[in-house]
């Protein structure tokens, strides 16, 4: 067994065939303090003090949108991200109940480590999930599908408002080609 190892393991096979010297003494010790030197960079990465939650929709279409929207916002590198089918819509329609504790506890975590200041939810024109959770009527005239959105949303807002009073709330409707309208 130890032939194998010492065989196969290009990183401590000298070790366990009982050759290692001063010279891999000191190529460990020096990886180990460059790892060492970069863990409370690798910590600080997790936490600190970020912008927002981007919470958006795992359409593939939207991912280019919703990136272009968040560098025109600024928020390049300043904001965590949840993606889940519907985006606000997954978090409140009945259909997709059994999701909502993942957004609330990612968005607690968030809040927690990343002491976030608001939550920017952004659904989209055209969603499958809102046609699931709704109807495809609701989704296909689209002064109906911006009304059940900004309903969807409402709901949102008043469930964030609710467990974090203190978040500030945007919410907005992307058409495909990324335009988007806010909501209140």
């Amino acid at each position: 067994m130890s032939a194998i190892l010492s065989s196969s393991c290009t990183c401590c096979g000298d070790m366990l065939r009982g050759a290692f010297s001063r010279r891999h003494f000191i190529q460990g010790a020096a990886a180990f303090g460059a790892a060492m030197a970069l863990a409370p960079t690798m910590t600080l990465a997790a936490e600190g003090h970020y912008e927002a939650m981007v919470l958006g929709c795992i359409d593939p279409r939207l991912q280019q949108p919703v990136h272009r929207y968040t560098v025109h916002r600024g928020l390049t590198g300043k904001f965590s991200q949840f993606v889940i089918a519907g985006a606000a819509v997954g978090v409140v329609a009945e259909p997709f109940k059994d999701w909502r504790k993942a957004f609330w506890d990612n968005l607690a975590t968030s809040i927690q480590l990343h002491h976030i200041k608001r939550v920017i939810a952004i659904d989209h024109r055209d969603c499958g999930a809102a046609k699931i959770a709704y109807g495809a009527e609701k989704v296909t005239d689209r002064k109906i599908e911006t009304e059940t959105h900004r309903t969807a949303m409402a709901d949102f807002r008043k469930q964030v408002s609710e467990r974090h009073p203190d978040l500030k709330i945007e919410t907005g409707l992307m058409s495909l080609n990324g335009r988007i309208e806010m909501f209140a």
